[in-house]
């Protein structure tokens, strides 16, 4: 089993900015119906998944935002909905909660925080090449 921990909202900015109003629901919701531009986690999975789930990295709309595009963000979709569980906790700052998690548990899908990692590297390289690949790609 692997776990990963995402939070929201994040921590409040220290610049004099709003605080995010992004919500846990949201934030689920994006890593079970979004895509990869919008969710770290379905990005990481996609690319380890790649041919197991015949997975593409490409470019979409204008050009700068990448998918698996409709149909693999539908494979990687289902293969969430198979594998994939979700639980949450309640806190008034989960960023310290995350923190904590992140030095103390094993992660290796989380990167951020986290590059300490005997994975993190492997994971780093894995990604940036399958963004690489998808900029010589014609834009979907």
């Amino acid at each position: 089993m692997l776990l990963y921990v995402g939070i929201s909202p994040k921590a409040p900015p220290t610049n004099g900015r709003a605080p995010s109003r992004q919500t846990i629901r949201s934030r689920i919701r994006n890593h079970y119906r979004g895509n990869a531009e919008g969710s770290a986690l379905r990005l990481t999975l996609g690319c380890l998944l790649a041919d197991q789930l015949d997975l593409r990295l490409r470019r979409v709309g204008s050009g700068t935002r990448m998918t698996f595009g409709p149909d693999g963000e539908r494979r990687l979709a289902e293969w969430m909905a198979d594998h994939a569980s979700v639980v949450w906790v309640v806190s008034a700052s989960p960023w310290e909660i995350e923190h904590e998690a992140i030095r103390s548990l094993v992660l290796p899908l989380n990167l951020d925080q986290n590059r300490d990692s005997h994975f993190h590297g492997q994971l780093s390289a894995l990604r940036a090449e399958q963004k690489t690949r998808a900029r010589t790609l014609p834009i979907d």
